[in-house]
């Protein structure tokens, strides 16, 4: 029976939080989580007011320092914050901005015609969530400072000097009582972040400093690209075989949105396009890309049948998504007043946008294969073929489904299946060879966890077309034990239908085991991308040793400093002890699997996740796509970071 003691819940009960205390006591609503995601959000927010400088061409130059101390510093050569007092609350506007929700110039559109932080909480946000704040303002001949810690201010606005230079310099510390995962800054993340940045403002450029790194090479890196959205597009396609000598480069203004677009069609079998709407990536599309996408297919299309290309009487039926096959481009629109779905500004919904990208991709696009016939109809050729695979694919995937009905159930015969079946509570392990996958069955808890051992290396899915994909029998047992399909439409692929809602890789810890990960993850990004965009892909993390003491101890490693560690403290006893090296898992016993790689109370996974979509789609077409040199340069490149079996 419910309580009904009105006189337990008064006006006391209700807390009003106070400036920025709903930050800090509720980070994750504004930033997204607390967790290397959110922490290198905070520079993406200080680094946005200066790009919206750029945008409003008063901002040519940004730099990022990454200090030893855990600070880290963002200075541009925009016209720096206001310092005069606010009319309304007789405070300096710089502390207005960085110490009040919601306030900002991105409400006033004759100060931003466009911008990315339109929800005026950015830069206050990161100054809630630093444990040090420092605001340094080169404006009106004078040099400003402020200072703040947790949000609240610790030294009012004062002027320091003079200067003949403008900009801004926000220097902070993540607070480590929000940030209680880590506070250390990725190299890596800043760089593919302020790359994209790069390319798509040809007219700045940003210098990031890591004063923590002493190579020189690794210290500093310099981005510029003169070429805007085109270089963009030779960057991802740098490691694949473009049909044409220079990417298509489409440019254009309707109702006072501003279009960008390059594209390449290129020798892959799948679609890579990147869309950003003020420079924000949006991940999950929107209107911009459905106007592409109907202005690409209807262009394509009417040239084909009116030069007799592709006839109107053909037995083949041609889809949109046949015209995108083997095609990377790079969509970039500027949207006074854009409808994003949420705070994480990943999908645009304003209308008109979508009318605007096709009026002028339509247009340009059209003239572009009129001065142009034989690429035109090389691209064309290739929608033929991409077309004939995508039949040829649909086979396939009937005969998985007629094999799967007569195979009772419908599963794969080698697949160990869970007893419950409430995806979210279920669990799969993909495990190299069979002997791992017969000690992984009987270690497993057998109500969630299910096991599908897959025997030698699937096929390489970033060489090979979709039909190809699909007669691999080990792809095949994957498709049919997730149960959700494959493929890019909704009719292949369907989030709803998958069995699990953890899908575990594991393999041996040796050169063989780290490429039939790889092979792996490459399938699921290229032809399951949802999987790891809902965070359901993980990677497990099996010891690479096992020390055995007197009376019973046995410790694991995971790696060789703590092997090292562990040694040290068993002669400090003066405990005899064997180390032993596990080559694989099939060495390991049920119990042993079980303890350290498959019990939830004790295993650690990696979750799979893709921070930057662009350059994951880098990454995987260097590592895996048909050209060696890149493949060998990036080796040599991360050789030191690696370890080799050997």
């Amino acid at each position: 029976m419910a309580k009904n003691k009105s006189s337990d819940y008064k006006a006391s009960n209700i807390q009003v939080l106070e400036g920025l205390e709903a930050v800090r006591k509720r980070p994750s609503m504004y930033i997204g989580d607390t967790g290397q995601r959110g922490l290198h959000h905070l520079i993406n927010e200080v680094v946005d007011n200066s790009i919206d400088e750029a945008l409003a061409g008063y901002c040519d130059y940004l730099k990022i320092i990454i200090h030893e101390d855990g600070y880290l510093t963002v200075k541009d050569n925009g016209r720096g914050i206001p310092v005069d007092e606010h009319p309304k609350l007789k405070l300096p506007a710089v502390e207005v901005v960085l110490t009040k929700l919601h306030a900002g110039g991105k409400f006033d559109k004759n100060t931003y015609k466009v911008s990315g932080g339109l929800h005026g909480v950015g830069v206050s946000c990161v100054n809630a969530l630093s444990a040090s704040f420092y605001a340094e303002i080169h404006r009106d001949g004078e040099i400003h400072v402020m200072e703040f810690q947790k949000g609240r201010t610790v030294t009012q606005l004062k002027s320091v000097g003079k200067t003949k230079e403008t900009g801004t310099i926000i220097k902070f510390k993540p607070d480590p009582e929000i940030f209680t995962q880590s506070t250390e800054f990725k190299f890596d993340i800043i760089a593919d972040r302020m790359r994209e940045l790069a390319f798509l403002n040809p007219e700045i450029t940003i210098d990031i400093l890591d004063e923590r790194e002493e190579d020189e090479e690794l210290r500093e890196k310099t981005f510029h690209y003169a070429g805007g959205v085109k270089d963009f597009v030779r960057f991802l396609d740098e490691n694949r075989e473009p049909m044409m000598n220079e990417p298509i480069y489409i440019s254009g203004e309707v109702d006072m949105v501003p279009v960008e677009l390059a594209l390449q069609y290129n020798n892959s079998y799948t679609e890579n396009i990147f869309s950003y709407v003020n420079n924000i990536n949006t991940r999950e599309g929107g209107t911009h890309i459905s106007g592409f996408r109907r202005a690409l297919t209807r262009c394509l299309k009417s040239y084909a049948e009116k030069n007799n290309i592709i006839k109107s009487n053909s037995k083949i039926t041609i889809s949109g998504e046949d015209f995108r096959e083997g095609l990377t481009g790079v969509l970039s629109v500027k949207v006074p007043e854009p409808q994003f779905e949420g705070q994480t500004k990943t999908k645009l919904g304003n209308s008109e946008v979508q009318s605007a990208v096709e009026i002028v991709v339509y247009e340009k696009l059209n003239e572009y294969l009129e001065q142009n016939p034989k690429i035109a109809k090389k691209v064309l050729e290739k929608v033929v073929l991409a077309a004939e695979a995508r039949e040829a694919a649909r086979k396939a995937r009937q005969l998985i489904q007629r094999k799967s009905a007569m195979g009772g159930g419908g599963l794969p015969g080698k697949l160990a299946d869970c007893s419950i079946n409430d995806p979210e509570h279920c669990e799969i392990y993909l495990v190299e060879g069979d002997s791992a996958g017969g000690s992984a069955k009987m270690g497993r808890n057998r109500s969630f966890q299910a096991i599908l051992p897959l025997r030698g290396k699937i096929l390489n899915v970033e060489k090979a077309k979709i039909n190809k994909i699909l007669e691999n029998k080990e792809i095949q047992a994957m498709i049919t034990a997730l149960g959700a399909g494959v493929g890019h439409g909704e009719e292949d692929f369907d989030l709803e239908k998958l069995r699990y809602h953890k899908i575990i890789v594991m393999t041996d810890a040796d050169v063989d085991g780290s490429h039939i990960r790889t092979l792996l993850l490459t399938f699921f990004y290229r032809y399951m991308q949802p999987l790891i965009e809902k965070g359901y892909v993980y990677i497990a993390t099996p010891p690479l040793y096992r020390i055995t003491a007197s009376r019973g101890q046995i410790d694991y490693a995971w790696d060789d400093d703590t092997r090292d560690k562990i040694i040290r403290d068993l002669r400090k006893s003066n405990k005899k002890f064997d180390v032993s090296r596990y080559k694989g898992l099939g060495e390991m016993n049920p119990d042993q699997l079980w303890e350290t790689t498959m019990d939830p109370e004790t295993r650690t996974l990696q979750q799979v996740t893709v921070e930057n979509a662009a350059a994951a789609d880098k990454m995987f077409s260097t590592l895996m796509g048909g050209d060696v040199e890149p493949r060998r340069e990036f080796i040599e490149r991360n050789a030191k970071y690696a370890t080799l079996d050997i």
